[in-house]
């Protein structure tokens, strides 16, 4: 059976050769002059991005944007406290870079919804991401039967609630049955569950 062009481009990009390291190294020349959130005019990972529902057709939109890596950062506290408590270290946010790059991007275009995202390049202080945005309004995207649900209201600010993959495996949805108990629906939902059955039941009137 041969294999399809996607799987070869799929190849390069997972074991790249020394031609392909150095056109990636000139890359990222071109990606730190551009700005934060860039729209482009055709995904950089063909195959990635077909994998994640875009397709070459009117109503689908690709932008990269870039994202400082790292956890947060806070200025250093001089004194009133021991060094266990000065809340430098180990802190982290409870979503990942990508997600955090889909949500800006979303409030750069808002008038778009996105679909999905995916890695391209990161050297030792950015990330970049490309983002693949499907405008719900289009009459193209309105007419095929295959993307067409992004249309509906269930839909609208998706990427703010977590309903992309990059929010999805955040949230711990990648994973099902023992271990994963609490959660679905959400962490919250099952956090309130947990103190709703700790609080002890009013006795029953005779």
């Amino acid at each position: 059976m041969s294999k399809s062009v996607y799987s070869y481009i799929g190849e390069t990009w997972n074991r790249p050769g020394d031609s392909i390291k150095a056109m990636q190294r000139e890359r990222l020349l071109t990606f730190r002059r551009e700005k934060a959130v860039e729209r482009i005019e055709r995904p950089t990972r063909l195959d990635r991005a077909r994998k994640l529902g875009f397709r070459a057709k009117q109503g689908f939109v690709m932008a990269r944007t870039r994202i400082r890596r790292g956890s947060m950062r806070k200025p250093a506290i001089k004194g009133g406290r021991r060094a266990k408590r000065t809340g430098i270290s180990k802190i982290t946010v409870a979503k990942s870079l990508q997600m955090i790059a889909e949500e800006r991007t979303a409030r750069k275009f808002p008038n778009l919804e996105v679909l999905n995202s995916y890695w391209v390049a990161a050297d030792g202080r950015y990330k970049w991401y490309e983002i693949i945005l499907v405008d719900p309004h289009h009459p193209v995207i309105m007419a095929d039967s295959k993307i067409n649900w992004i249309c509906g209201r269930a839909h609208k600010g998706r990427v703010h609630r977590g309903l992309t993959s990059a929010g999805k495996k955040g949230r711990g949805l990648r994973s099902k049955g023992k271990g994963a108990e609490k959660v679905r629906p959400s962490r919250k939902k099952a956090h309130g569950r947990r103190k709703e059955s700790s609080t002890p039941h009013p006795p029953r009137k005779s």
